[in-house]
């Protein structure tokens, strides 16, 4: 228990440091872009796009169909089983940038699907890895200067996302 206490303070203060920041108040509206390409149409669009050129048979498809299909479930349970206060519920005089989707901050969904998204399709067009994984920790990173994200939120919406990514692409390949 006191190794979870330790994360979590250790989690509140980085938190507290980046949303302090002066960057915070200069980014807000970048964040807000960048968080809504995490928001999921976009990945609805590029499958659809996929299906309607090239087919069900597509291996990326079927990899982000598969990766989906496990990674929001396992999302769901532990987003719903861990019930981890978002910052403006847990910190007290904090108010997010944004309204949140729903109630609990771990892990992060946004997150969790950009890298996701972002290994899947790395592994189909390996030169785009550089800015496909900077742009996942954008996403990331965007959740905690909107305040709605701990850090450690986003650490593990990536390792779930990348994990995700890989179960896909080993039914898949």
């Amino acid at each position: 228990m006191k190794l979870i206490n330790a994360i979590h303070e250790y989690d509140v203060s980085l938190f507290t440091w980046l949303t302090n920041s002066r960057l915070r108040s200069l980014s807000v509206n970048f964040c807000k872009v960048i968080s809504w390409t995490g928001d999921g149409p976009l990945y609805l669009v590029l499958a659809s796009a996929i299906f309607y050129t090239e087919g069900f048979h597509n291996p990326l498809l079927r990899a982000i169909l598969i990766a989906f299909l496990l990674e929001r479930p396992l999302y769901f349970v532990l987003k719903n089983g861990c019930k981890r206060n978002r910052p403006g519920a847990a910190l007290k005089n904090f108010q997010s940038s944004i309204i949140p989707s729903d109630q609990f901050s771990f892990p992060s969904g946004h997150t969790s699907a950009a890298f996701l998204m972002a290994t899947l399709l790395a592994c189909f067009y390996p030169s785009l890895l550089p800015a496909l994984f900077f742009w996942a920790g954008a996403v990331g990173f965007s959740r905690i200067m909107l305040g709605v994200h701990f850090p450690t939120d986003i650490l593990m919406g990536m390792s779930l996302g990348i994990t995700m990514a890989a179960m896909s692409l080993g039914a898949v390949l």
